[in-house]
């Protein structure tokens, strides 16, 4: 310990002792003694302050999914915490496992209305909905077991965030100098039951025509998921689509991986659908259309088996997603160990030979690269960011015309190298989550994508990548707009646009004041240069990409939405100034 021995030394212990080396935050009065504390202790815990609570968690939540790490967001009670909600209902929704230090006002105080700094009605009534699992510290000496509490609550189960609230008075509190401090929980994933499986592996082994469909549990469920369902995939020979919030989950390189679209014509032949670690709803929350076909479900989480699809459930599996796959390959491939229970009555190696899937899947390519042939204006942008950013850089896309479109087609390798906003559709999410992918691995190329409406959230955390050095290059596709509001104000409501306009400022001046690198782009070969100029600098850097027309994807991400005209050819682009016709 150090000279002090208060609650804010015992959350430091804590912390440290759960691996905990870098903690996302803003200091102020409520937090004092945690921060005091964490002022010894700068040689074990890095603490990067940021501009604005909202970035504390998106850039806790870009650590946490890009590291297989838990990512510490810590803030002051009330308008910070109101701040940081937005962030963390982000990590609820894309399944990160964040932990959010909570200030509190002083424990005598709370409750009694008395207008007190940032004091709220009921600060930890609203923290309820939007974390898996919450408490408050009334005693110093409690802290240690709380803290242990809350990683195993991150490291058990459904990964999402939880929240621990510290009132000023008990951080400040004195504590025995030996106060013990529980060591680190380790992981402990939901296990299948042995019967779930079998049931599962005959069925599958049953079927002729199998397609995976892989959501975010594959992601979540961490390091050897993705060869697990890889394994599966190549002894079935099953198509594998891809959720947003599960790119990644199979090299995009595979030939049995596909695009989500993909499924809209993969299940008119499937017989069965294994579904891996995904709520298994449509886009717009409603339940998918899975053409009535039969599905295998595994789910960490046993209230999400099933769905909305409750009634074509044919197995349920409630298990954390790699055990599952790695159980069913050992199953299904007949390498399970001698007299294990509830064998399968019959191996995918003993079952004749299933019918020959050449055809079908190469009509799939085809079909899926025509229906993704509306976005080439978005995909030229995103080949031209994706062959410079390689195979193992990071990807952080956001709520603009170049997001939306990455989001179904942007080819990604591994599961934690594409990081998206989640169906929460926070705008302004993308910027500030990828200062913390980079804050996680400071050699890793980095990118983020942001539209000049979703930047202008978080774009003074230019002062943080800048202040910390992190070599992030974040791409600002500008247009001038909320372009989206105003696509549906143009197509739905005969041109009356209203408040989608922006001023927007100059962007190169803008990164000069923040002494950030900067360069503009007006083609996708351009861009492809300047980012390979900032990646090899390892230098923060921030692109402007001026643009004018994308052609609507929202055809392609909501099923039943009608085709958009055709765009002439790059409407997407703006002249570079000066430039002739």
């Amino acid at each position: 310990m150090t000279r002090f021995a208060t609650g804010g030394d015992a959350l430091a212990e804590s912390l440290i002792a759960q691996g905990v080396d870098t903690i996302f935050g803003i200091p102020g009065v409520q937090l004092d003694p945690a921060c005091d504390a964490l002022y010894f202790r700068k040689d074990r815990i890095r603490f990067i302050c940021a501009r604005n609570e909202q970035a504390v968690t998106y850039m806790a939540d870009g650590y946490a999914r890009s590291s297989h790490r838990e990512g510490v967001g810590m803030v002051v009670p009330g308008p910070g915490l109101l701040n940081a909600l937005a962030g963390l209902a982000t990590a609820y929704a894309t399944n990160s496992r964040v932990l959010l230090i909570s200030g509190q006002i002083d424990s005598w105080q709370i409750g009694k209305g008395d207008g007190v700094l940032h004091e709220l009605p009921d600060q930890t009534g609203i923290i309820d909905k939007l974390c898996k699992w919450h408490a408050m510290a009334t005693k110093a000496e409690d802290i240690p077991e709380l803290v242990a509490e809350a990683f195993r609550q991150l490291r058990t189960g459904r990964p999402r965030p939880v929240v621990l609230e510290f009132p000023p008075d008990v951080l400040a509190a004195p504590i025995a100098p030996d106060l013990p401090i529980p060591g680190y929980v380790p992981t402990s994933p939901v296990t299948p039951s042995p019967d779930a499986l079998a049931k599962a592996a005959d069925r599958i082994a049953a079927a002729d025509r199998p397609i995976i469909y892989a959501g975010g549990g594959v992601r979540a469920s961490g390091e050897g998921a993705q060869q697990a369902l890889t394994d599966l995939a190549h002894l079935l020979g099953a198509p594998v689509v891809v959720t947003e919030n599960g790119r990644g989950a199979i090299d995009a390189d595979d030939p049995l991986a596909f695009d989500q679209v993909a499924f809209r014509t993969l299940r008119e032949t499937a017989d069965l659908i294994i579904a891996v670690g995904t709520r298994f709803v449509g886009s717009f929350g409603g339940a998918l259309n899975t053409n009535g076909v039969p599905v295998v479900d595994i789910n960490v989480d046993e209230a999400d088996l099933g769905g909305p699809r409750t009634e074509q459930i044919a197995v349920a599996v409630h298990a954390d997603a790699r055990l599952a796959l790695e159980g069913l390959v050992r199953l299904l491939s007949g390498d399970s160990p001698q007299g294990e229970a509830n064998a399968p009555a019959a191996s995918a190696a003993a079952r004749p030979a299933r019918p020959d899937r050449t055809a079908e899947i190469a009509a799939a390519r085809a079909w899926t690269n025509k229906a993704l042939s509306q976005l080439d204006p978005q995909r030229a942008w995103l080949d031209a960011i994706g062959r410079t950013l390689g195979k193992d850089g990071v990807f952080v896309s956001e709520y603009t015309q170049i997001g939306y479109a990455a989001a179904i087609c942007m080819p990604r390798h591994s599961p934690e190298t594409y990081i998206g906003p989640g169906y929460e559709g926070t705008l302004g999410f993308g910027f500030a989550t990828a200062l913390g992918v980079q804050a996680a691995a400071p050699d890793r190329r980095v990118v983020s994508v942001s539209g000049d409406g979703g930047f202008s959230w978080t774009m003074q955390e230019l002062s943080t990548m800048r202040r910390y050095g992190l070599p992030l290059v974040e791409i600002v596709f500008n247009d001038g707009y909320y372009g989206n509001v105003r696509r549906i104000q143009n197509g739905n409501y005969g041109g009356r646009v209203f408040s989608s306009d922006l001023t927007d400022p100059d962007y190169m001046q803008l990164a000069a004041a923040f002494g950030i690198a900067h360069a503009r782009a007006f083609d996708p070969e351009e861009l492809g240069r300047a980012l390979e100029r900032a990646l090899a600098s390892r230098t923060p850097t921030l692109i402007e990409v001026p643009v004018a027309d994308f052609p609507s994807p929202w055809n392609l991400v909501h099923e039943g939405l009608p085709t958009p005209p055709a765009l002439p050819p790059h409407a997407d682009r703006v002249p570079r100034p000066g430039a002739t016709a």
